[in-house]
């Protein structure tokens, strides 16, 4: 394993509000596949909205083993009671690395919620940017960020865009 990329040991994923992928492996959602053993592995091409995953290929980040995450309906996954204005985002780093930034997307407030997440079912100007200060962060970083104005379900993409490597890691949150 010595000589594998560092990126290999960069995974990270969203406790609060829980990410899709770690609903899956809290069993708040079902029938995940096997994203529900490895929520932390979200990984795809950095430069999202430009790059980054595929449309229909967003919640997955394009990794074919993570595919039901891409099912996209009213009802497929649980989701998290949040309010407009402040909120805090926490991210569990199982292996944290050098970070440019953190950037947040929501959707725009009429998204088609039964068809596959796109670009067009998002704001592509982020409402929240952290700066990671290609510094390393610790096991868990808390962001306050401002989510806009919104009602009923949304889904929320939170993209943590590792420094030294081409890649970032893309986490979704269903979110009312």
């Amino acid at each position: 394993l010595v000589g594998f990329s560092p990126s290999l040991w960069a995974h990270g994923y969203l406790t609060s509000p829980v990410s899709r992928s770690y609903a899956c492996n809290t069993a708040q959602n079902i029938n995940c596949g096997a994203v529900q053993y490895e929520p932390q592995s979200l990984e795809a091409p950095s430069g999202f909205p430009e790059k980054g995953p595929a449309d229909g290929k967003i919640a997955s980040a394009g990794v074919d083993r993570f595919s039901n995450l891409d099912e996209q309906t009213s009802i497929r996954w649980a989701k998290t009671a949040i309010t407009p204005g402040a909120n805090k985002f926490t991210w569990l780093f199982t292996a944290n690395h050098v970070t440019s930034n953190w950037r947040y997307y929501i959707t725009q407030q009429n998204w088609d919620v039964n068809k596959p997440l796109s670009r067009s079912s998002f704001e592509l100007t982020p409402f929240c940017t952290i700066n990671g200060a290609m510094e390393s962060p610790p096991a868990t970083v808390t962001h306050s960020c401002n989510v806009p104005e919104r009602s009923g379900y949304q889904v929320i993409l939170a993209v943590w865009e590792v420094g030294n490597t081409a890649n970032s890691f893309y986490n979704v949150m269903d979110v009312t």
